[in-house]
């Protein structure tokens, strides 16, 4: 059963609608991450939830409560900003003692509970001090604390990491994990970094144009991208449009002019559009004469990553790019030959991508 359900919601800016038909159900204690680019319509869906946003059509239930209508004031949700919104004046104590003395819960019961806070977080000895004297890391837990003290029905997560160092951006996502975890609270997390939600969701939602193209476990999405912007957001820039197929068994044969690939897959879905990972292509010698699943082509730029080597290839079929560990690597202008293993492709629905090879 769905705690958190969001059903055909829209909300528009200006008569231009930024989420339309929306529909998203999360079950209880389950983190799902909304990303996407710039624009796709995850922190209007973040902000519709918490209520700095009103709909025009739809509805929003939380734990069997009609939230659609409910002033932000009076939801209980817990809210953490991506520039910890801390009371600069105020000690670490009162900072996250602040919801509770709102909700008029006692002196007694309110220490009690912003102890154990501090303790969840790993900020124990911390409640006398201030904002300014604490790190960014520091900061964020402090506001996850605030958010969590007043037993939120549901936890929303607005980009919280953001503004920390890179080093630090890993550690605080296994953090907030855990404590979510450890709270066993529903919670929505926005961001626009694909490692840091892969990282931290139990599912991730893939929003473009302010739908979800797909919603699933992070690392189906990684593996089977459902449609080729999905698969172009998450790193798959080779796309190749087939001319025609056949059936050999259980594999099908694809064919692209005079080239032929077999594609292994999960689900058939119809689709001629094929995609490959730059790191799945491997890069060989020009050599003996192309078989299935290969083509031959020529080295047109040739980048140092540090792990690898990143290549562009210009092929018949347009250029693909490969990444491939070499101790000698290819030079621009050498002729190459790339293998793609059937297992490797992915079929994916059409939708709007960058330009296709081929």
């Amino acid at each position: 059963m769905s705690h958190v359900s969001l059903q055909n919601v829209a909300v528009a800016y200006q008569k231009t609608n930024i989420l339309e038909n929306f529909n998203l159900d999360i079950p209880e204690g389950e983190l799902v991450s909304l990303l996407g680019p710039s624009g796709c319509g995850k922190t209007t869906t973040l902000r519709l939830v918490a209520g700095f946003l009103q709909s025009h059509q739809g509805s929003i239930q939380v734990g069997g409560k009609d939230y659609t209508t409910v002033p932000v004031n009076k939801r209980n949700f817990g809210f953490v900003f991506q520039n910890y919104a801390l009371f600069p004046h105020m000690s670490i104590f009162d900072n996250i003692a602040f919801g509770l003395r709102q909700r008029k819960v006692s002196k007694k019961d309110t220490y009690t509970k912003v102890m154990e806070m501090l303790e969840l977080v790993g900020l124990q000895h911390f409640e006398n001090r201030f904002p300014k004297e604490l790190s960014g890391g520091q900061k964020q837990r402090v506001a996850i604390a605030r958010a969590l003290v007043i037993n939120p029905d549901l936890l929303l997560f607005d980009e919280p990491l953001s503004n920390l160092d890179a080093n630090l951006r890993v550690s605080m996502r296994s953090e907030i994990r855990r404590i979510q975890q450890e709270s066993g609270i529903a919670a929505i997390y926005v961001s626009h970094d694909q490692e840091e939600c892969f990282s931290i969701s139990d599912r991730v939602a893939i929003m473009n144009k302010g739908v979800i193209e797909q919603l699933d476990h992070p690392a189906a999405i990684y593996h089977r991208p459902r449609t080729s912007f999905v698969a172009s957001f998450i790193g798959f820039k080779n796309f190749l449009r087939f001319d025609r197929r056949s059936e050999n068994g259980q594999k099908p044969i694809f064919y692209k002019g005079d080239s032929t690939f077999a594609v292994s897959y999960e689900k058939d879905t119809g689709s001629m559009t094929g995609v490959i990972r730059p790191d799945d292509i491997r890069i060989k010698p020009a050599g003996p004469p192309v078989t299935e699943n290969e083509l031959s082509g020529t080295i047109i730029t040739a980048i140092f990553l540090g792990r690898s080597y990143q290549y562009e290839v210009k092929t018949e079929h347009g250029s693909f790019t490969a990444n491939q560990e070499m101790t000698i690597p290819f030079q621009s202008g050498d002729s190459v030959v790339l293998d793609m293993p059937p297992h490797k492709w992915v079929l994916v629905e059409e939708s709007e991508v960058p330009s296709y090879a081929g």
